[in-house]
């Protein structure tokens, strides 16, 4: 393990380092910190002034030895203190007795204090002093020495990663006087360093802690430090936390990335690099983790010869957290041409993780070129010489050396500088000068050596002439055609025989000018000799790679490209030691000519040679040799020589130029020799040779088998003397070395061409022999290494890949490597065959690999079927071609096993719909699209989204939207049993749905069915609706001045239902360009974007009246916060400088500055945030100021939404003035039927807005107008055109609209008020024809005519009572009806008793509703309820009327009452009581001044100057209005009475709670028509219809006054006193105890039990049924024979039973009553016979049954019946309200009778009713009997429902009930009315409502 404080010395760049960091400092406790902490225990603290050590303390003592210390105590005062102490407690501690003790300014004494032991242990007391000021104490204690340690209580160690350690240290203190041994002991990975020792007395000790994780986590571990004898314990808690370090590797400057694989993406180029240099680069290690982690470098490393091209001398090291580390790598390449790959693994410690860097270059070497391929220096004669200049190039920037392989000083050809040095990217300008010898053509090619690069060639051509001989002049093109024929085989041929066969037809010329055999001669033997047949010649000289021209050039080895036309014995001659200077011998040589014609031999003997062969120029015969000698003369001995000796072969033909043509012209061939010798005489030394070579060792590159390599080196002479050399192969076939012998001149460089041939696979050694200078001495070996390679693959996988289960058509890939295990590179090709190749492919197919390279292929597999494969591709890999090397090698072959399967896939969404709510427009929202794949294979898939928008739009235009969803991607892959996250983001532009269907498309590259691919799978849809920003206005209430007016008024003054439609509707573009509430205009009317304006006009009311406050109750119904604001004018002015300011400000300027500097107008508040379905309740105040009308803009501004102006109108009216405050002034009637025989009628509300009552007259001389116009016909009516309202109150102007025609009428209708102004109001009504309307002329109910809501919603600050519902609804009826609701009203109040009481706010009102009780008491937190019930006129009409319900405190009340009597008793005594004392002027000012007191001050007005201490400080104000200050609202309610004055005592102000109702009634013709099956769910009042209608109905009457309702009901004691109460408690306790008392009282109870009982259905019996009948049988005959009579008058039949049934109640209720007094008369029935007695029995049964008869048809009768169900209902409901009965229990089955036919029944009437007394003493029946009955009623009879779906109500139609049998009551039956039966316990009941409960 790697500690991560270890340096890495290779690194001098980076130190690593690591921080330690502890929350515990512990600092080794030095001698001067013991001291300082023994002067701390001598400090002494200073009690009252007297200076004392707190303390006492003994530490060395003995057992029985008695110690004696000194308690110091000093005044530092400046005067005299005087104390006294007290003995220690203990015997243990003793000193002197106590006595008082005087300490002068700044003395001291000593009190001596004696301490004796006698048991080990500690001892403690206490010597208490006291003083004047106070006592305090000094402790005294003697310990025994103990083992005490000191140890940190915590210690934190450095973050360190897993595998890894980190340190601190910490010290142990010894506090004790013994020398304490100690031993720690902590768990794993913790250590500590050293666990155990001993410390001395107040030694300490320093610990290190060592902390090496093996697992990342949080390590809380508590080390125990055991010491002392006794294993005393003390703990240490350590903290530290292991973290996994990440290490990314990548190289420098690009992003960092990791992976374990070779073929990894982080790659490190180096580039071209030219050969001989090192380049360094860096990899950078990034450390991503907290914590320092270690790192360890492995690189493969070849075994020796084999050097690395890539190094790191960085083996290991630390990278510290969050930071990276550059290591340095070093490329050096080794052979030009060649692609290095090599690899990287970084490790930490545990191989936790590795990361593998990959680094490539290429080796870059000279590219070096000749100005000139040839010189052609022309002719020149003998002894002249030309000089060309040439020149030498190198375009790459890597230096090189440069070598021409010629002696120029034994040649004809001389260049300046034949070797030297060529740097990067320059150029040399060589000098070659033609000094010819003999008059002959003169051609050689020299090769032109480059370090590193192929060697070139340089052309040589001259010709000399002389005065004898002249040649042809030899020329380049000449020596093109010469290796064009020398191809084909003709140079062997002399020219003169070449032109006779060309004369002869044997031979022809090519388009080149080049010769070539004829057709019918090719294949012809040219000799008797050779038996071959010639091969086919070739076309043209091939084309030879230099290397391979140099090495087999036939000059200088024995391997020629062609056949040689001259070659000599010997290429290099030595003449060895030459001892003597003239006898040295001359050395053979040989030259045989292989062509068909005499050639002539020159050798080039310039003056001053030392070497010489003779003879110099001779003739060689055709196919024949010829001896030479090689002549050495040297001049010196001791030296060294050597010399390339040159020849020049032609043929002799040549020599005249007119025996040759250009057809035919052969140059020269040249040949050299090199020969060498030296004259070191015996004793002398050889020349040291000084010189410098690459490299003794060299490796050289692996080749294939039978390939060829080639290297070059350099070995350049140093020194000052020639250097002679000479290799030696040691018969190496191997190994072949160019040239192997030869001299280096003085500063200047061989270059050596090696060529190796291996043969071994291994690495093979090759030994080269260097001798230097002809010594032994100097000999060098140069180690050679070559190697031969066979294409070799590795596979990953051991030869196996799998690939994971694939869909059936779609595409698998999977990454799979394979890496060169060879040093050279190679090509590779995958085969697949014809089946396999249907499922799989590999890319690339073919390629190259370098050497130690790993290469990923993309293979792909792609089923067609649900099945497993196995399939077997294989790779064939052979050699590269190389530009040395022309064999490929032998192919290897290579097989992979690829298996797969295919199985089937499918995506699914895991929400099949998702609904992201509600979205602002204009903004984003982001959800995530969760795919499922169940299946086990992974998939790839493409989805596309399609956009439907509805809602209410034009299809047409919303189908151009641009798409509003975006998908993060469109396409992926979810891996097989996963999930996968799609983030989109939607962005509606509209208010409406959007919603996007998802579909998936499984992707693949060869499916078997293309139709299946195309289709597309829904996924899932998202759904959206984009909003903008709206409230709604859910409810209103008015205070103040206005609180009079009711709810569907106020609705109609502020136009919320106008307000509410407007801000449902979507912003305009304008509305949008300040989405939240700014500043925005200069002007004081800013403009305004928004296209509608509402008008809130808040009414009218007197001057100096309370203000009119408006509550709107404000709703977010949307599923987003809306940010609100009211803008005045100002609100949106931008503030300017003073001199900006114009200061001329026009009327309307003027008057908005009035209204805002006053604040008439305010709003509170004036901006707030609503969030989804919060309210909030905002107040619009008008103070009524100023006379006149008030208006001002107010901008309504939501966020992000509408701009709505809203017209702030209000209306102050002078006081004593007549005003009447129209609510329209164009009212529109409800449309009215044509064939409407009886139209409604209908209101129109005027409200009286001044302090004064109103009368108004209506004209109607424009009605008389509209009425001649119409045939006389009275199309507008009004009822009542004249009248006077009340203030602060509503007239009702009843109207009757009939229209004649099918169209719309409208009249302007003038209205006067008296003593006040006029208006002309437009009344239009619309009549319509339902034949052609159809269905479409339908009835609404008339509540939906009002937008107000009918359930209170705003709270109002000090209301104490609610209603259950303001508004009540009672539909459509039918004229003389019935119809009652109950509404329940709640006291909120947890401590007030609230008393209320309904009034009518006009006779229009209290004709038609009822309310019961009137008035009534609620306790704290109770409830009660009122019957509302409505009567309709005879008249059909609209009914939309006010009740207003009065609240009050009965506290308010009481104290009010009180007040009250005590200010009229006051009144009193002053009025009567008087006292004279004086007569002068104070006595009348007295008496004054008590009249005054007791005056009646209401309406007084203290003046008392308003102050608007809120207002805003604005720049202009306008001028106050110049006014009493009592003529304002505060003046008048702010102002206090002088103290002398008691006012009188204001009556408690009552809580206004208005009940709107509304209702249209029909008649009974058109009731029938249009609401034919609403008929039975109402009760008729026939009463009503035949009583005529009252003088206050008529139309025109004045009607009743208003008044309150009489309520004979409610308890009249509720405003008694408690001293009331309890006198007539006493009185009624009084006579209750007395009638207890009285004897008399009591019988006369007794005697009342036996009094006969009256006759009621309630008490039917048969004893008393058989006791009336008996008792009624006189007057039953008397009516027998009454009957007889009238019988013979038919026409008085009618009236008199008409007669009858008006009489029938009052006579059946006699012949009752007196039932008692007739059975003391009773006739004897002994004189009757039996028959007479049955003919009486029939006559009084039919006579009884006729009188019930009649009885049940009279109104009375039915409605007693309505009034005992509509009670007995609203008990029930009542019960159910306060929770005593369950409505909603589960309904049981009941046996019900036969249906009635309805044919049977009498309309409009009442069935037979027969009560049993045994019935009535039935309780009333359970909730969940109710609930059984009404179900099986329901299932029998369609006019009944359930009242299981009775909830707690807001308003019960209690008279629209049915009643049903009931289980618990005795069975009854459904009687006939036609069909006489006997009397049964029956219930029967018919035309009544069915509306539930």
């Amino acid at each position: 393990m790697l500690s991560s404080t270890c340096p890495v010395k290779s690194v001098p760049f980076q130190e690593l380092t690591m921080k330690t960091c502890s929350k515990w400092n512990v600092h080794s406790l030095t001698s001067t910190e013991s001291s300082r902490k023994k002067r701390n225990k001598r400090i002494k603290s200073n009690f009252f002034g007297i200076e004392v050590m707190e303390h006492l303390e003994w530490l060395d003592w003995e057992l029985g030895v008695e110690s004696t210390k000194h308690i110091t105590l000093k005044n530092v005062q400046f005067k005299t203190q005087k104390f006294k102490y007290s003995s220690p407690s203990t015997k243990f501690f003793t000193t002197l007795f106590p006595q008082p003790v005087l300490l002068s300014a700044g003395t001291s004494y000593s009190l001596p204090v004696t301490f004796c032991g006698l048991e080990k242990q500690n001892y403690e007391d206490r010597i208490v002093f006291e003083m004047k000021t106070g006592t305090f104490s000094i402790l005294l204690r003697a310990s025994v020495p103990l083992h005490d340690l000191q140890i940190p209580d915590l210690v934190c160690m450095p973050v360190c990663a897993i595998f890894e350690s980190s340190e601190t240290t910490f010290h142990v203190h010894n506090n004790s006087k013994l020398p304490t041994p100690f031993y720690l002991e902590v768990q794993s990975p913790f250590s500590l360093i050293p666990s155990s020792g001993t410390l001395p007395p107040w030694g300490d000790c320093k610990i290190k802690i060592a902390f090496q994780p093996q697992t990342p986590n949080v390590f809380d571990v508590i080390a125990t430090c055991k010491f002392g004898d006794d294993d005393c314990e003390k703990y240490m808690k350590l903290e530290a936390i292991a973290k996994f370090p990440h290490l990314l590797l990548s190289a420098s400057g690009e992003p960092s990335q990791t992976s374990g694989q070779e073929d990894t993406k982080s790659i490190l180029h180096f580039g071209h690099v030219a050969i001989g240099n090192t380049v360094e680069k860096y990899m950078e290690i990034h450390n991503h983790s907290t914590v320092n982690s270690s790192f360890r470098i492995m690189h493969f490393q070849h075994p020796a010869p084999l050097q690395p091209e890539f190094t790191c001398e960085v083996r290991e090291g630390t990278v510290l957290a969050s930071s990276r580390l550059q290591i340095p790598i070093k490329f050096s390449p080794q052979t030009v041409g060649t692609q290095s790959v090599d690899y990287f693994h970084v490790t930490r410690p545990g191989n936790g993780s590795k990361s593998v860097l990959k680094v490539t270059g290429s080796c870059k070497g000279p590219v070096v070129s000749l100005a000139h391929l040839n010189l052609n220096f022309g002719c020149v004669f003998l002894s002249e010489t030309v000089t060309y200049p040439t020149e030498i190039s190198n375009t790459s920037d890597v230096p090189t050396f440069y070598q021409f392989e010629i002696d120029c000083s034994q040649s004809v050809f001389v260049i300046d500088r034949p070797c030297g040095f060529l740097g990067g990217e320059s150029t040399e300008t060589l000098m070659v000068t033609f000094r010819p010898s003999h008059p002959i053509n003169y051609y050689r090619r020299v090769a032109c050596l480059i370090h590193h690069q192929d060697p070139l060639f340089l052309d040589l051509i001259g010709t000399c002439h002389s005065g004898q001989v002249t040649p042809a002049i030899l020329k380049p093109k000449h020596i093109d055609l010469y290796h064009t024929n020398m191809a084909r085989g003709l140079t062997f041929y002399p020219p003169d025989i070449l032109r006779t066969m060309l004369q002869e037809g044997k031979l022809q010329l090519d388009t080149d000018g080049a010769l070539m055999l004829t057709p019918e001669k090719c294949c012809v033997a040219t000799e008797q000799d050779y038996n071959e047949v010639c091969p086919k010649l070739p076309e043209s000289f091939p084309n030879i790679p230099s290397i391979i021209e140099y090495f087999d050039d036939g000059i200088r080895s024995d391997v020629t490209m062609f056949p040689p036309h001259v070659t000599v014995s010997e290429k290099e001659l030595d003449f060895g030691n030459c001892l003597t200077l003239d006898q040295v011998g001359p050395l053979p040589l040989s030259m045989m000519n292989h062509t068909k014609g005499k050639v002539t031999v020159l050798w080039v003997n310039p003056p001053g040679s030392l070497f010489t062969v003779l003879p110099q120029m001779i003739d060689i015969p055709p196919l024949k040799n010829m001896a030479f000698r090689i002549h050495f003369a040297p001049t010196k001995f001791n030296m060294l020589y050597a010399a390339e000796l040159e020849c020049f072969t032609y043929y002799k033909v040549m020599r005249d130029h007119r025996m040759v043509d250009d057809n035919t012209f052969c140059p020269p061939w040249f040949l050299t020799v090199n020969v060498q010798g030296h004259t070191f005489q015996p004793g002398h030394e050889h020349f040291i040779p000084k010189y410098v070579l690459d490299s003794p060792e060299v490796v050289l590159p692996a080749v294939i088998e039978k390939g060829t390599t080639y290297r070059t080196l350099l070995l350049k002479n140093t020194g000052n003397m020639l250097i002679t050399f000479s290799l030696d192969s040691q018969h190496d076939s191997a190994i072949r070395i160019k040239p192997t012998i030869g001299f280096v001149h003085p500063q200047a460089h061989q270059i050596l061409t090696l060529r190796a041939t291996p043969r071994i696979e291994s690495l093979s050694k090759h030994t080269v022999l260097l001798c230097l200078n002809a010594s032994e001495k100097y000999n060098q070996d140069l180690r050679l290494f070559s190697a031969v390679e066979k294409p070799l693959m590795r596979l990953d996988g051991n030869g196996y890949l799998y690939f994971k289960p694939t869909c059936i058509g779609t595409l698998s890939e999977r990454s799979y490597i394979i890496k060169n295990v060879t040093l050279m590179p190679l090509y590779f090709q995958w085969k697949v065959s014809a089946t396999d190749s249907q499922v799989l492919s590999v890319e690339p197919t073919f390629g190259i690999i370098q050497a130690n390279e790993s290469l990923a292929q993309t293979w792909s597999f792609y089923p067609q079927e649900q099945q497993k494969y196995v399939l077997k591709p294989h790779i064939y890999v052979w050699g590269v071609k190389g530009p040395h090397c022309t064999e490929q090698g032998k192919k290897i072959r290579l097989i992979l096993r690829v298996i797969g399967e295919g199985s089937k896939g499918r995506i699914m969404a895991e929400k099949e719909h998702i609904h992201l709510g509600d979205i602002l427009i204009g903004n984003t929202e982001s959800g995530d699209l969760v795919l499922l794949n169940n299946e086990q294979c992974s998939l790839n898939f493409a989805l596309s989204v399609k956009q439907d928008i509805t809602g209410l739009c034009d299809p047409d235009e919303v189908v151009k939207d641009p798409m509003a969803f975006e998908l993060e991607y469109h396409h992926g892959t979810i891996p097989a049993r996963s999930r996968i996250f799609f983030r989109f983001i939607v962005r509606p532009v509209r208010r409406l749905r959007y919603s996007w269907t998802i579909r998936s498309k499984i992707l693949s590259a060869k499916v078997l069915e293309p139709d299946v691919s195309e289709e597309e799978t829904p996924l899932c849809c998202v759904t959206v609706d984009g909003v903008y920003p709206m409230i709604f206005v859910s409810d209103a209430r008015c205070l103040g001045s206005i609180s009079g007016i009711s709810k569907q008024q106020l609705w109609r003054l502020f136009s919320l239902d106008t307000l509410n439609e407007y801000l449902q509707r979507d912003p305009t573009e304008g509305e949008l360009i300040y989405r939240v509430p700014t500043r925005h205009s200069t002007h004081r009317c800013p403009s305004v974007s928004t296209p509608v304006m509402v008008d809130f006009n808040f009414g009218a009311a007197p001057i100096c009246s309370d203000p009119s406050i408006v509550l709107l109750m404000m709703e977010n119904r949307e599923m987003m916060p809306v940010n609100w604001a009211f803008l005045f004018p100002v609100d949106q002015q931008l503030d300017l400088e003073y001199w900006a300011e114009t200061g001329e400000f026009n009327p309307t300027e003027l008057h908005e500055m009035r209204i805002q500097d006053n604040r008439l107008f305010t709003v509170e508040p004036k901006s707030g945030c609503l969030f989804p379905g919060e309210r909030e309740t905002i107040q619009l105040t008008y103070r009524h100021e100023f006379t006149g009308t008030d208006r001002i803009p107010v901008l309504l501004k939501l966020s992000h939404g509408r701009e709505i102006l809203l017209n702030f109108i209000g209306i102050t009216v002078p006081k004593d003035r007549c005003y009447i405050h129209f609510l329209v002034t164009q009212h529109r009637f409800a449309p009215v039927c044509i064939d409407n025989s009886i139209p409604p009628k209908q209101i129109y509300e005027l409200y009286n807005g001044g302090s004064v009552r109103v009368i108004y007259d209506i004209q109607l001389d424009s009605v008389k107008t509209v009425q001649e116009q119409n045939n006389d016909h009275p199309i507008f009516q009004c009822l009542n055109p004249r009248g006077e309202i009340q203030s602060g109150m509503t007239a009702y102007i009843e109207w009757i609209f009939s229209p004649l025609e099918a169209r719309s009428y409208s009249v302007d209708i003038p209205i006067h008020i008296l003593g006040g102004d006029s208006a002309l109001v437009t009344f239009t009504g619309i009549g319509f024809d339902k034949r052609v309307l159809g269905s479409c002329a339908s009835f609404n109910e008339p509540s939906s005519y009002f937008g107000a809501p009918a359930v209170q919603r705003a709270s109002v600050l000090g209301q104490l009572m609610f209603m259950s519902e303001e508004r009540i609804s009672f539909g459509n009826v039918p004229v003389f009806t019935k119809c009652s609701r109950i509404i329940f009203l709640y006291n909120i109040s947890e401590t007030e008793v609230i008393l209320y009481s309904w009034h009518s706010t006009s006779v229009h009102i209290s004709e038609v509703l009822s309310v019961t009780p009137v008035s009534g008491v609620l306790p704290p937190g109770d409830s009660t309820h009122c019957i509302v019930t409505l009567r309709s006129h005879k008249n059909p009409c609209f009914y939309d009327l006010d009740l207003i319900c009065e609240v009050y405190s009965k506290r308010q009340v009481t104290l009010y009452q009180k007040e009250l009597q005590d200010w009229e008793r006051e009144k009193e005594r002053q009025r009567v009581e008087f006292t004279i004392t004086d007569q002068n002027l104070q006595d009348h000012q007295h008496s004054t001044l008590q009249k005054q007191c007791c005056k009646d001050s209401e309406g007084t007005c203290p003046r008392k100057i308003h102050r608007d201490t809120s207002a805003k400080i604005m720049k202009y104000k306008t001028l106050p209005p110049i006014k009493e200050p009592t003529e304002t609202w505060e003046g008048l309610h702010i102002g206090k009475p002088p103290p002398e004055i008691w006012q009188r005592p204001s009556p408690a102000k009552p809580f206004l709670l208005h009940l709107g109702v509304t209702a249209r009634s029909h008649s009974m013709e058109e009731y029938h028509k249009n609401f034919a099956t609403e008929v039975p769910k109402h009760y008729i009042m026939r009463n009503l219809i035949s009583e005529p209608l009252s003088a206050s109905s008529q139309p025109g009457s004045s009607g009743r006054p208003w008044d309150k309702w009489e309520d004979t009901g409610t308890n009249p004691l509720y405003l008694a006193s408690k001293e009331d109460m309890r006198l007539v408690t006493d009185i009624l306790t009084t006579i209750l105890r007395c009638l207890q008392e009285d004897i008399h009282f009591h019988r006369v109870l007794v005697e009342g039990t036996a009094e006969p009982i009256p006759y009621f259905a309630q008490f039917w019996s048969e004893e008393g049924e058989e006791l009336a009948m008996k008792s009624s049988m006189p007057a039953v005959a008397e009516a027998l024979s009454a009957d007889a009579g009238q019988g013979q008058q038919p026409g008085n039949a009618e009236p008199k039973e008409a007669e009858g049934e008006v009489s029938s109640t009052v006579t059946a209720s006699a012949d009752v009553n007196q039932s008692p007094n007739l059975a003391d008369t009773e006739i004897d029935d002994e004189w009757l016979t039996e028959e007479r007695k049955e003919l009486l029995s029939a006559v009084r049964m039919e006579e009884q049954l006729a009188q019930r008869r009649r009885l049940r048809r009279f109104p009375e009768f039915c409605d007693l019946l309505e009034s005992i169900l509509e009670n007995t209902l609203q008990n029930i409901v009542i019960e159910a309200s306060r929770g005593e009965v369950v409505l909603t229990a589960r309904p049981r089955v009941i046996a019900l009778p036969p249906t009635m036919s309805r044919s049977t029944m009498e309309p409009l009437s009442i069935q037979d009713i027969t009560l049993s007394k045994i019935e009535l003493d039935h309780s009333l029946p359970n909730t969940q009997e109710i609930s059984e009955s009404i179900n099986e009623l329901d299932r029998s009879n369609s006019t009944v429902s359930d009242l299981s779906e009775i909830k707690r109500p807001a308003s019960l139609p209690v008279t629209n009930l049915t009643l049903v049998s009931l289980d618990r009551l005795p069975r009854r039956s459904w009687l006939n009315p036609d069909v006489i039966h006997k009397p049964q316990n029956t219930l029967a009941i018919s035309g009544f409502s069915n509306r539930t409960v």
